[in-house]
Parts: structure tokens; C-alpha cells; sequence
């Protein structure tokens, strides 16, 4: 039998990578070894998402320090992490497109290098308008970092290497924003709140040079920027940063009953309708949406969606429910939220072992229920829970966050081709954020109609015309006239505390309960994945 020539194959013989092998091949890394100088380069491209990560919520616990410092007021001093998250939600889905015109290693060793000044001019600020403007900068250039780490991790380690690396990067894509309140906490109260910020310059110029001088990937492709899209940029822009103020505003302003909230609604719907016209239409767009004809990515962006509510929603859930009803301090909130960041620490591993081993589908429903689970235990809330009765719902958090988000990486990443993962892991990571705005958005509404739909119903029961809530009154009545005070009206002040905060413990337990259904919800859809 005569031989092909070289290069040629015979006629009706197989091609490599045609057929469903051959799309399965694309998708993956090949198998191998992996040289010291791409460890080097990953380990500070890792670390220096975690710092953008944990930026976002190192100034949570310590908001009251801040304010005092800049003699902010209390509406003006929550745009300092306000403006961060608007700014990194315009940036994350971008990086995918500069990420191909820059080459991974000019754009982060730019980002990380811009994420550090930008780190030391918010230590330095000395009113609330400057602070806002270097906080915004930090949020839109820590942004860039967050999914060059994601798409590198899926492009340039073999396949054997993923049950290492996706357990890596998802624990620092959780724990950060976890253990954010606990080390703000201990940096503002060991020292001031300009030591938030000055923490990342030593580990940023570190990142920058080591990337500057290990990375190399990829390479730069400036054709690109003659075909960019700057209408799609402008209406991406308008239509995420207008959604994230409206989502991050409109719970504390009853949304559209705002001017101002109605008019970056508007804008929003606008950008909206622009930036996704452009989408389909232009010749390079800003963002790709291709990536979600893939069945298990478009799944896998939904369940980092609702991961990103129960992630971010409960950070923010704990803090506020330590401090608004048990009067605790930053300090305090840190060694109480550290549980769930020590728990992602020591579940690692397991997620890493057990994605392996067995099949994604299986262990994310395990980490579904066991978060539901989690936020369920929480539903029997009271005024008297502290450290110990959260102690088991944070631990079964930690463990149920990493046993979801190490199989979510894996599923929708692991098996889009290599040419699609830079502006993927942009869409993976925004959906993440964009679950945390709505998340928060959803759960502030809740503990404020729930409030007072709670305190309606309590104060009837407590309604002149009761025995029982005249006795407490007159009871109370007697306390305060004994050390000179107007006992009456004391009294009726005690007694409405007393009700508000029931209400407001009952509204934190209806939170828990939406939650937990959310996610007992979404073990459902878990069978529609394809095995990966």
C-alpha cells in the first residue's frame, strides 16, 4: 500500500481534531509538565487577584473609621466601596479584549502596577471626593487582573494540573472577599484605616516586577484596536455602571422613587439596548457573547450568578446583623467572620481531591445543599446569637463554597477552545460581581420592607389596651423615675427599641430563608449539565 506524501493524509482518513474527540482536544490543555518560570509567573498573578478581590471588602468592617477620618457623611462615606465595584464591574468583561490587544503580560503588570499607586494615593486622600476618585481608579484597574487569572489557569496548565489550580483559584476568588471584613478589621483597629490601603504597596510592586519579568504567555495583537468597538465601550460602560449604582443605591432611596436612581435607570435600559446592538452587529465587539451557545458555560455563568449572592450577600449579612444587633466592634466582626475564610482553608484541598475523583455535577449539588443547609440553620435567629451559635452555619458555608466553586470553574471553563477563554473568564467573573450587586440589593430590600412589615405586626401586639405591654410600661415607667429621668417617655423609647430590633432580628431570618430556598432551587438544575 503506497504511503501518503508528507503533510497529506489518505483519502477518507480521520483528521486530527475533527469529530468530537477533536473538539474535546481544543478545549483542553494537553497534558505535561509545567516549567518553574510559569509557576513563578501564575503564584503573583494569584496573589495579585487577590488583592483586587479583597479590596472590595477590606473597607466594610471599617466604613465608620473611614467617615470620621475624611468627616464624611453617612450617605457619602459608602461610595468608597460603592465606586470600586462600579468601576471593576465596567472592567472585568473588558480585560478579555485588552487581554488579546496587550499581550497577559502587559496588561497585568500595568494593572497591578496601576492597582498599587492607585492604592497609595486612596491612603493619602484627604476629603471623601478625593478618596472616591482613587477608589474608582483602583476598582476599574484591580478589575483587569481578576480574569487573566482565570484564563491562564485554563489555557496555559495541562489538564492533569486542574485539580490543583481550579481549587486555587477558587479559594482565593472566596476567601478574599470573606476574610476582607476580618483584616480591615484588625488593620483599622491595630493601626488607622490608611493602613487598608497602604498594605498593598510592598505585595504589588512584587507582583508587578515578577509578572513584568516572568510572564510570557502570549502575544500582543494590535490589529485589534483599528476594529474596536468605543460606541459598544461607551454603552457597556453606561449600561453596567448605571445597573451596579441602581442596584447598589436603590435599597437605601425605595428605587424608582429616587430622581436620581430613575435617571441612571433610564440610562441603564439605554446603554443596555446600544452595547448589546453592537454586540451582534459589530465587526470586533467589545465583548464576545459566543461563549454562551456552550451549554455548561452559559449554566455554569448562572450558578456563579447565585454563587455571587450567597457569597457576597452573606458577608454582608453576618457584619451588619454583628453590628446592628449585637453592638460589635470591627475588630470583632473580623474574628467572627474568620471561621468562614479558615473553613475555605482547610476545604481546598478536599474540593481539589474530590473533583477528580468523582463527577462535577455530583459534588456542586453536594455544595448546593450544603450551603442551603448553611443559611437554613440561620433561620432560627435571635438577639442572644454570637460567636459559637454561627460558629457550624459558617463552617458548613466555607465547606459548601469551595465543594461549588472549584466544580463551577471546571464546568463552564473547561470546555470552551482556547481562542474563546480570555473573553470567557471576563463573562464568568462579571456574572460572579453581578450576582453579588443584585444579591445585596435583594437582601437590603428585604431586611428594610420586611422590617417594617415585622415591626407593624409586633407593635400591635405590644398596642396600649394589652395587659401585658401596660404592665412592661409601667414597669419601665418606675425604673426610670427612680434615676430622675421622665419615666413615661423613656419608657415608650425603651419599649420601641425593644420592638424595632425584634423586627430587624426577624427580618435577618427571612434573608437567611430566601437564600437558603434560592440555592435548595438551583440543586434542581443541576441535571441539565452536561458531564464534563
Amino acid at each position: 500500500m503506497a504511503k501518503a506524501p508528507p503533510g497529506k493524509q489518505p483519502a477518507g482518513a480521520a483528521r486530527p481534531g475533527s469529530g468530537a474527540q477533536g473538539k474535546a482536544a481544543a478545549a483542553l490543555p494537553p497534558a505535561g509538565t509545567t516549567d518553574k518560570k510559569t509557576i513563578i509567573a501564575f503564584t503573583a498573578m494569584v496573589f495579585g487577584m487577590f488583592m483586587a478581590i479583597l479590596d472590595i471588602q477590606i473597607v466594610s468592617a471599617s466604613l465608620k473609621d473611614i467617615q470620621a477620618g475624611l468627616a464624611a457623611g453617612p450617605d457619602e462615606v459608602s461610595w468608597v466601596q460603592t465606586s470600586y465595584l462600579v468601576a471593576e464591574v465596567i472592567m472585568i468583561p473588558l480585560s478579555g479584549f485588552l487581554n488579546r490587544l496587550l499581550s497577559t503580560r502587559v496588561l497585568f503588570s500595568a494593572a497591578a502596577a496601576g492597582f498599587t499607586i492607585a492604592s497609595a494615593l486612596c491612603s493619602t486622600a484627604a476629603s471623601i471626593d478625593s478618596m472616591i476618585i482613587w477608589r474608582a481608579l483602583q476598582g476599574f484597574i484591580g478589575g483587569a487582573m481578576i480574569p487573566s487569572v482565570f484564563a491562564v489557569a485554563f489555557t496555559v496548565f495541562p489538564a492533569d494540573k486542574r485539580s490543583v489550580i481550579s481549587p486555587l483559584i477558587g479559594l482565593v476568588a472566596t476567601m478574599a472577599p470573606t476574610i476582607g471584613p476580618t483584616v480591615g478589621g484588625y488593620l483599622s483597629n491595630a493601626f488607622s484605616w490608611h493602613f487598608l490601603f497602604l498594605v498593598n504597596i510592598p505585595p504589588g510592586i512584587l507582583v508587578t516586577l515578577i509578572a513584568w519579568n516572568f510572564i510570557d504567555f502570549d502575544r500582543a495583537d494590535p490589529a485589534l484596536l483599528r476594529r474596536f468597538d468605543w460606541l459598544g465601550l461607551m454603552a457597556m460602560a453606561a449600561f453596567l455602571g448605571s445597573m451596579e449604582y441602581v442596584l447598589e443605591e436603590g435599597p437605601r432611596y425605595d428605587w424608582l422613587q429616587d430622581n436620581l436612581i430613575c435617571a441612571f435607570f433610564i440610562v441603564m435600559l439605554a446603554g443596555g439596548c446600544i452595547f448589546f446592538a453592537r454586540v451582534l452587529t459589530a465587526a470586533e465587539p467589545v465583548v464576545d457573547l459566543h461563549p454562551f451557545t456552550n451549554i455548561n458555560f452559559a449554566l455554569g455563568s448562572l450558578f456563579s450568578f447565585a454563587l455571587g449572592i450567597g457569597l457576597y450577600g452573606l458577608t454582608y449579612l453576618y457584619p451588619l446583623y454583628l453590628a446592628r444587633i449585637r453592638d460589635y466592634d470591627s475588630l470583632m466582626i473580623g474574628k467572627t467572620m474568620f471561621v468562614s475564610g479558615m473553613a475555605m482553608f482547610m476545604a481546598a484541598p478536599l474540593a481539589g481531591f474530590l473533583s477528580s475523583r468523582m463527577d462535577l455535577r455530583l459534588l456542586m449539588a453536594i455544595g448546593l445543599l450544603l450551603f442551603a443547609w448553611s443559611a437554613w440553620l440561620v433561620t432560627g435567629l435571635t438577639g442572644d446569637w454570637d460567636f459559637w451559635e454561627l460558629f457550624w452555619p459558617q463552617v458548613l458555608r466555607g465547606v459548601s463554597i469551595m465543594l461549588c466553586m472549584v466544580p463551577i470553574n471546571n464546568i463552564s471553563l473547561g470546555t470552551l477552545p482556547h481562542e474563546q477563554l480570555k473573553n470567557a473568564s471576563g463573562l464568568f467573573n462579571l456574572t460572579r460581581n453581578l450576582g453579588g450587586a443584585v444579591g445585596l440589593a435583594v437582601l437590603n430590600t428585604i431586611l428594610i420592607r420586611r422590617g417594617d412589615f415585622h415591626y407593624e405586626r409586633l407593635a400591635e401586639a405590644v398596642s396600649w389596651g394589652r395587659n401585658e405591654s401596660e404592665a412592661a410600661i409601667s414597669r419601665l415607667t418606675r425604673q426610670f423615675d427612680l434615676i430622675g429621668l421622665d419615666g413615661t417617655k423613656a419608657a415608650l423609647s425603651q419599649m420601641y427599641n425593644l420592638v424595632r430590633q425584634q423586627a430587624n432580628i426577624m427580618a435577618f431570618a427571612d434573608a437567611f430563608y430566601i437564600v437558603a430556598l434560592l440555592f435548595g432551587a438551583l440543586f434542581l438544575l443541576v441535571g441539565f449539565i452536561k458531564k464534563v
